[in-house]
């Protein structure tokens, strides 16, 4: 070890050292299906349009501390109780480590079922937080009801997250149970609704009758995703709070417009939205017809699927050197052993998606 790495092994946090970086892979000439992003971009007209919205930034000033237009606007256009309050975040990494660092320090403990969205673990070790993961039932990767109580009722944790649809598996979870864990939470319960544009349901509505509950969005899928920026609904007395810990002037000016402006063209997102639901469809019947693959239903942008047979990281290897990168889940082991995600693309990167993985199948068969 060097006199360097002697000193930060000193002065860091054993949870810190232990912690590894968020890794995210080269992309360059690769037709890119790893993300959960929308393929598609806006038509000329409509980035014309916002090039002139633009050209009113004064990037020599500080952007508006409140965003209180863009709040308005995210308000309308994702049917947030009028009564409740939004706390802005840049992209929903933020918002966690927000909520996070607010109960930081306190002996309690942070649970989510798992396999998760990797951020709730991650940033409550960084914060020196207990995480507890509940293992979702293997079979269909819903929630373990009878463990889930289990764990509340002997754990008795301050933050409950849920993803609704949970990444990576896609699914969403029950609503019965869903209104189980918010009657048996003794603290906060953060729905993470990152996906709600590609989803036949939501529990926004639920923020009236749930005082614990929060809701937190991203516009990150719905195709603004170099935007970063996320929110989270809830009671007053919980995002008044909360956004002491905000730091200040934390959204852009050029964010704040451009957010705004995609608002005011919903249609344009929603009509992608849309197509994206569509070929999720299709995308999901041609998986399952491979022969020793099985895609699970999925009401995100993205499919999670087993192979059966081949090596599923041989497999991420071939189609990455065919020019196609997905997410290798099998390192994470446990349920995801052997499993893929793929992002669903345009209708051509679905289609050269399909081929080369039928291809690299039949191959791998005869090896």
């Amino acid at each position: 070890m060097s006199a360097p790495e002697r000193k930060v092994a000193r002065l860091f946090r054993p949870e810190v050292l232990a912690l590894k970086a968020y890794h995210v892979p080269d992309r360059e000439g690769l037709v890119k299906l790893d993300a959960m992003e929308n393929p598609y971009a806006w038509p000329k007209s409509m980035v014309d349009a916002w090039l002139d919205k633009l050209r009113e930034a004064a990037p020599n000033r500080y952007p508006d501390p409140s965003a209180a237009s863009l709040k308005a606007a995210l308000k309308r256009h994702n049917s947030v109780p009028e009564d409740a309050d939004l706390l802005l975040g840049n992209g929903s990494d933020e918002l966690i480590q927000i909520i996070l660092m607010a109960v930081a320090g306190r002996d309690i403990s942070v649970l989510a079922p798992e396999p998760t969205f990797v951020m709730y673990r991650q940033i409550s070790i960084a914060l020196g937080i207990r995480f507890i993961g509940v293992p979702l039932r293997s079979e269909d990767f819903g929630l373990d009801m009878t463990a889930m109580r289990q764990a509340i009722l002997q754990q008795r944790p301050g933050v409950v997250f849920l993803a609704y649809p949970n990444n990576p598996t896609g699914n969403l979870f029950a609503p019965d149970a869903m209104a189980e864990i918010l009657a048996l939470a003794p603290g906060l319960v953060i729905v993470d609704e990152a996906y709600a544009p590609f989803a036949d349901s939501s529990l926004m509505s639920w923020l009236a009758k749930h005082e614990q509950l929060l809701i937190m969005r991203t516009v990150s899928k719905l195709g603004l995703a170099g935007l970063r920026l996320g929110f989270l609904a809830g009671a007053g007395a919980w995002i008044r709070q909360l956004d002491k810990l905000r730091l200040p002037y934390n959204i852009n000016v050029l964010t704040q417009i451009s957010v705004e402006f995609a608002l005011a063209n919903y249609t344009v997102l929603d009509e992608q939205a849309r197509k994206i639901r569509q070929d999720r469809e299709w995308l999901s019947h041609e998986l399952n017809a491979l022969s020793g693959v099985v895609a699970y239903p999925s009401q995100a942008n993205f499919i999670l699927f087993k192979l059966k047979r081949a090596d599923a990281g041989a497999v991420f290897h071939d189609l990455k050197n065919s020019g196609i990168l997905i997410k290798n889940l099998e390192p994470a082991g446990g349920p995801l052993r052997n499993c893929l995600r793929v992002t669903v693309g345009t209708r051509d990167d679905n289609q050269r998606f399909v081929q080369a993985l039928k291809q690299h199948l039949q191959r791998r068969s005869y090896e």
